[in-house]
């Protein structure tokens, strides 16, 4: 209590103090408070007087109700002999039996008291009071997330293909997909966020100066130039790792040229525009090796070799022509670009309708114009129209990827998953939500994950539970934007189908004792800081490990709800799964409002 005492006294030198200062002083004792909590729990003690303000015995009396949390207590006194203060080696026994820590327990134990323990007598001898023991369990120590995992600890030298890639759909927008804006904010807040690919939409504009804008709808436009500009800017404040530039190119040969000089000008030494090591690409570079370096994504003209070959003479003005069928753009709108079977085939048995080698409507050939100076600028992210699983294995090269929208993806994980398990252990393969989408929503990015796909890209201005699932997972390594892909997803030999795992199945027993909520948001019903939370844990995966349980509910308790229930699950491939926990407030029997959530990779989760 002197500890206490000396802290705060100062403030209460003029006799009371208001809501502000209280506020203010709780910040002082270093814990995190929330507001609403605190002004609620302010309201209650002075409810009954006619003044805003409280003396020295109210104060404390606000922290222990806000501080000094029961369980935490229980749990202390469960390891405190004398119940005022743990001594190093109760600590120690602690950190063994509660946080399952091995190694190097006594010099742990030495590193939380001189890290957390307030009272300086206390600390010289190396104990910990129960104010030291509320500060350690409030700290990022105490972290679900494991601390060896919030930097870059994987290995990043195999090749591009072998990783998942933090990838964004149209970036370029930041509200809906036909009238919305679009905004330079979009590019910034992603890369921010860690993502590595960004899809840029260009267009030509007046004044020979290419625009950014969803083609053919009401979407207000931005400058080419301007977006590259903000790339340049933001590409490594969040990660070190490559950015890949997802051009959806529509603009005349001319206005390439302008945005092959704009790449070339803005980003300097950035840009990517030969490869690194030779010219005989017969795998692609690692992010390692990568580093530091913005890769264009875009249709070319023939090969690296050809490319390396025109680099010392001046082609500008020149172009070259890329055949393709009518029937799809590299992200067609239709998204049906290549159909599992033709309408009108219906009677004929399922088998007889391989998806890797679909039905084909006769397509048109149609010839895409191609400026020369912005082909050689792709190397290693050439975009090659998807035909089939089939003829990708005997066509296609390793620095050739393809798109696929989510419809005719979600029919291949369906039908063909152990053959696009294949085809994306050997080349990078981006799904895109389909065009009917047009509110800006998401698909679940689960499955496709599932196959190995390594771009899975989404509307990042939409919240919801699919975004939360892509910033759980690429919380992973650091939020560096690549996560190295299980083995079974790189291993070409592979026969891992999502569906039936056989012997791919590394089964994990998880057990999560829920045992209670501190200061969580009072519902928006509410008129005091009240809410009734249950907690939703749901675990993402392959199809046998998905699942949902829910815990009971609270009443009328945001504060200090308690639960103390225990879940257990049996998980088969840990390798792929995520666990969200979500936080509802019950309104009625048929409708939850949602209070909070947190998403993370299972195999990223703390024991203790």
């Amino acid at each position: 209590y002197t500890w206490f005492l000396s802290i705060i006294q100062n403030e209460f030198r003029a006799g009371k103090i208001d809501l502000g200062s209280t506020m203010k002083l709780l910040e002082k004792l270093q814990l995190p408070f929330n507001f609403t909590h605190v002004k609620h729990v302010f309201k209650k003690t002075i409810d009954k007087r006619k003044e805003n303000t409280i003396n020295m015995e109210d104060f404390r009396a606000i922290y222990r109700t806000i501080v000094h949390r029961s369980e935490f207590l229980e749990l202390f006194r469960s390891y405190a002999t004398d119940s005022k203060i743990l001594a190093s080696t109760e600590l120690i026994e602690f950190l063994r039996r509660e946080q399952y820590e091995t190694e190097d327990c006594e010099t742990t134990a030495l590193e939380i008291i001189l890290k957390y323990e307030p009272i300086e007598e206390v600390k010289k001898r190396r104990q910990l009071s129960f104010e030291g023991f509320i500060r350690y369990m409030s700290s990022e120590d105490c972290w679900i997330f494991k601390s060896n995992q919030r930097t870059v600890y994987q290995n990043m030298n195999h090749p591009l293909c072998d990783y998942f890639i933090s990838s964004s759909h149209n970036t370029y927008l930041i509200s809906d997909q036909l009238i919305g804006p679009s905004d330079l904010w979009g590019y910034t807040s992603a890369l921010l966020k860690g993502c590595r690919c960004l899809e840029i939409d260009c267009w030509d504009g007046p004044n020979n100066e290419p625009v950014v804008y969803h083609g053919h709808t009401l979407t207000s436009k931005i400058l080419f130039r301007s977006v590259i500009q903000v790339i340049e800017k933001y590409a490594f404040v969040a990660s070190d790792y490559p950015v890949v530039l997802s051009l959806e190119n529509h603009c005349s040969p001319k206005q390439q040229e302008v945005m092959a000089e704009c790449l070339e000008s803005v980003l300097g030494n950035k840009l990517l525009t030969s490869p690194i090591g030779g010219t005989q690409v017969t795998q692609l570079p690692s992010p390692e090796a990568l580093k530091f370096k913005i890769l264009i994504k875009n249709k070319k003209i023939g090969t690296i070799e050809e490319g390396m070959l025109r680099k010392d003479h001046d082609s500008l003005g020149e172009m070259g022509e890329v055949s393709e069928s009518e029937l799809a753009s590299d992200e067609d709108e239709t998204d049906e670009a290549t159909p599992l079977h033709t309408k009108g085939v219906s009677t004929k048995r399922k088998s007889e309708l391989r998806p890797s080698t679909p039905a084909r409507k006769k397509a048109k050939v149609k010839k895409v114009k191609i400026a020369l100076a912005l082909s050689d600028l792709v190397v290693y992210t050439k975009s090659e129209k998807f035909v089939s699983f089939d003829h990708s294995l005997a066509h296609q090269k390793c620095y050739e990827n393809n798109s696929i929208g989510e419809t005719q993806a979600r029919k291949f994980v369906k039908h063909a998953a152990k053959e696009f398990v294949s085809h994306t252990s050997r080349f990078i393969t981006r799904i895109y939500p389909k065009g009917s989408r047009t509110t800006s929503s998401n698909y679940n990015p689960q499955e496709f994950w599932n196959v190995g796909c390594q771009m899975v890209a989404l509307n990042f201005q939409t919240p919801g539970v699919q975004m939360e699932l892509q910033n759980g997972k690429f919380l992973d390594n650091g939020g560096c934007g690549y996560i190295l892909k299980p083995e079974f997803l790189r291993n070409r030999s592979s026969a891992f189908t999502p569906q039936n795992v056989g012997r791919y199945s590394n089964p994990l027993s998880l057990s999560i004792r829920l045992i209670s909520g501190h200061q969580l948001p009072p519902s928006n019903l509410s008129k005091t800081n009240k809410a009734d939370p249950l907690v939703q844990i749901e675990i993402y995966g392959v199809p046998e490990d998905q699942t949902k349980r829910k815990s009971s509910v609270v009443k009328s308790n945001a504060l200090s709800p308690k639960w103390d229930e225990t879940f257990s699950f049996t998980v088969q491939v840990p390798e792929l799964a995520l666990v969200r926990f979500c936080v509802e407030d019950e309104i009625s029997l048929v409708a939850n409002e949602f209070l909070g959530q947190y998403t993370l990779p299972l195999l990223s989760m703390n024991k203790g």
